[in-house]
């Protein structure tokens, strides 16, 4: 955090969590046990429970009347104005793969906004920090994002997942792929996030990341300078699902390439009902 300013009790809880988090994670990098496949089609490993049980233990000790929502199960606190939002391991594929890109991620709403977030990558050794009006930072170095201001200038990270809308994914990705300078997939929204926050990326667009995945993110990348807007050019809250994010000054362009193909995409939905 920034000089002179007192980390609250919040970020000293957050920040305590993600760190035992990371250690436990390091333990099962690469040789995780007990995958097993969800619903949805996403993995998760016996390390995914253990860290989420640790995390909101951490919470639960300090903020009791705190409301909680985690990836993998745990809620509590319906109603509170404070709100832990928890992937305990996000990037779990590569996790099991033994692909570095993985962490785990913490952020807090008050009354719906995005107020607080903190990243643990363990494997690269990088503790991301980011508080509302206090800066993003990592490893106690202020972050910024990029300052290009065209779409040909610009590294994309995009969502890795095609399988929850090939059509609609395809198509936004083939045409921004011919307007940016490149394209990336980490396979991890923590390490999309955190690198935009930090200027090595310029923009992502997710198409089905959950507030777990976003929610540290999100503050990061605003206190960062940059912007994150919900798929349909709104305000991002707790309840959407994707989100388009930059560095603020090739958002409006993005946006608009992303609901074009959106809204093609619902005309033709309608016209087979």
């Amino acid at each position: 955090m920034a000089a002179g300013r007192a980390m609250t009790d919040i970020m000293r809880v957050a920040v305590s969590a993600a760190r035992e988090a990371g250690g436990v994670l390091l333990e099962g990098y690469g040789a995780a046990k007990g995958v097993r496949v969800k619903p949805d089609g996403s993995l998760v490993t016996l390390w995914d429970k253990r860290v989420e049980r640790l995390v909101v233990r951490r919470i639960r000790g300090a903020f009791p009347s705190h409301g909680i929502l985690a990836e993998e199960g745990s809620t509590g606190g319906r109603g509170s104005e404070y709100c832990w939002v928890i992937d305990p391991l996000d990037g779990t594929h590569n996790f099991i793969r033994g692909a570095g890109h993985f962490g785990v991620s913490i952020g807090v709403t008050r009354a719906g906004e995005f107020v607080a977030g903190v990243v643990n990558l363990p494997r690269e050794k990088e503790l991301y920090v980011a508080e509302l009006g206090s800066g993003a930072w990592r490893n106690g170095k202020r972050i910024h994002v990029s300052r290009f201001r065209r779409l040909d200038q610009c590294s994309l990270c995009f969502d890795s997942s095609m399988r929850y809308a090939p059509d609609l994914m395809s198509a936004v990705m083939r045409d921004l792929g011919c307007r940016v300078f490149n394209l990336r997939m980490f396979g991890s929204s923590v390490r999309t996030l955190t690198s935009l926050a930090e200027g090595a990326v310029d923009a992502a667009v997710e198409f089905d990341d959950r507030p777990w995945d976003f929610a540290a993110g999100v503050v990061l990348i605003r206190e960062a300078g940059g912007a994150v807007w919900a798929l349909d050019g709104g305000r991002l809250t707790t309840s959407h699902r994707g989100y388009v994010a930059t560095n603020g000054h090739v958002q409006k362009a993005l946006w608009r390439i992303v609901d074009k193909h959106a809204r093609g995409a619902r005309r033709r939905a309608g016209a087979c009902r």
